[in-house]
């Protein structure tokens, strides 16, 4: 029965292998800081100038798409791009997959 009472009670000694509260989680919160100044604070950068890029997009403008396709803007809604992409072929694809602009005119 003694083994039982020094498997519940760690045995003299103590101070071996218990932490603090904090050392518990300091790897817990390095982890997170390398996380968020390598992969989440990047991510935020790149949406919100992309979030500019669309908002300052206006006709005259010639952009490429997400698909590659290259063409000159006739037409802009909320939601909807009208792309000139040769002389009177026109296409309407999504303002969101607008990745960037060529050059003005």
């Amino acid at each position: 029965m003694n083994f039982l009472a020094y498997a519940l009670g760690g045995g003299a000694g103590g101070g071996e292998g218990s932490s603090g509260g904090f050392g518990a989680f300091l790897p817990l919160i390095l982890m997170f800081g390398i996380f968020y100044f390598l992969l989440i604070r990047p991510q935020q950068k790149k949406a919100k100038a992309h979030k500019q890029l669309l908002g300052a997009l206006k006709k005259g403008d010639r952009v490429v798409n997400s698909g590659g396709l290259h063409g000159l803007v006739t037409g802009i809604t909320d939601d909807m791009v009208t792309m000139e992409i040769a002389p009177k072929v026109r296409v309407k694809v999504s303002r969101g997959s607008i990745s960037g602009v060529v050059g003005k005119s």
